[in-house]
């Protein structure tokens, strides 16, 4: 028998640039008072969403799979030896730090886990908001190295203005930021693994300046600037090894296809509708994050809302 659709309550991180939106309207319950991050599909040591409800509430999402088996996240994740992908809601009030993730090589033979893919989608942001999407022009080893230390390094980012429903995909490797002011979801590589180059000099709680990783953001980065991407497909936000992203625009009713190949995840960011899959009805509505465990068929979802679907 097919396993039925849950809801998954998040782990949240309280991350110096963090602001309140994923609290107030997005109704995460939390005793932070700030909200940076929302990990809203998360198998990840660092910190996992939870089941919330039915047979099986309150169970980590990893012991779900392991109580449910591993083909509830199907064929294709399981292949991988950890839970493939993360996703997060990201509200930044302040700007990120810039930064760099490491290649699955480099990664696994030096941090014991995945390097770290993602992509950004846009729900929402301030006017003039922007963000940094690799280098403005190449860049030799040895200048990136003196920008960093003469704090020059923004001037050779490639600064992006940006709007609602803009997509970027950030390969391993590609140097980057989100500023203030953004509201985005992120798919990625299940991994926690982040070098910082610049920080704006910002001290956290206590004082302290936030740890640097320059000697290994200059192993990992590429040097010049990132590669157009275009997936060529309007529904499709981003396609690779990692992860495929999906946008669903519901305004009636709309139909998912589900596969025994992969689980489909989805984030809602607005609205309110109903899931149907087989039996099983779900209320959805804007904040909820929703696991359906790889099975045949199709789910439908009624009503109107807009939401991410993710699979592998």
């Amino acid at each position: 028998m097919d396993l039925s659709p849950v809801k998954l309550v998040p782990a949240c991180k309280d991350y110096i640039w963090g602001g309140t939106r994923l609290k107030t309207e997005f109704k995460k319950g939390t005793e932070l008072d700030k909200v940076a991050e929302s990990w809203e599909l998360s198998a990840h040591k660092d910190g996992e969403s939870t089941i919330s409800g039915g047979d099986f509430d309150g169970l980590s999402f990893t012991q779900y799979i392991e109580k449910n088996g591993r083909d509830c996240i199907g064929k294709n994740a399981e292949k991988f030896e950890f839970f493939p992908i993360l996703i997060k809601l990201i509200d930044a009030k302040g700007n990120l730090s810039i930064q760099v993730h490491p290649s699955d090589e480099y990664a696994l033979k030096n941090e014991g886990e995945y390097g770290k893919t993602e992509m950004w989608y846009v729900v929402d942001c301030e006017k003039d908001a922007f963000l940094y999407y690799g280098f403005s022009r190449e860049v030799t080893k040895e200048e990136f190295k003196s920008r960093i230390e003469n704090n020059t390094l923004l001037e050779v980012l490639n600064k992006v203005e940006i709007k609602k429903g803009d997509v970027f995909f950030i390969e391993s490797g590609t140097i980057h930021a989100i500023g203030k002011g953004a509201f985005i979801c992120e798919v990625q590589q299940n991994s926690n693994k982040t070098y910082r180059v610049y920080d704006y000099d910002r001290r956290d709680k206590n004082g302290n300046a936030r740890e640097l990783h320059i000697e290994k953001a200059l192993d990992v980065t590429t040097l010049k600037p990132a590669a157009k991407y275009d997936t060529g497909d309007t529904k499709i936000l981003a396609k690779c090894k990692y992860f495929t992203v999906e946008k669903l625009d519901c305004k009636d009713s709309e139909k998912i296809a589900l596969s025994r190949d992969c689980f489909r995840s989805l984030v809602v960011l607005s609205g309110n509708a109903v899931l149907t899959v087989g039996d099983a009805k779900l209320e959805i509505a804007k904040g909820d994050s929703i696991f359906i465990p790889a099975q045949s068929g199709t789910a439908t979802v009624c009503g109107e809302c807009e939401a991410i679907i993710s699979y592998v």
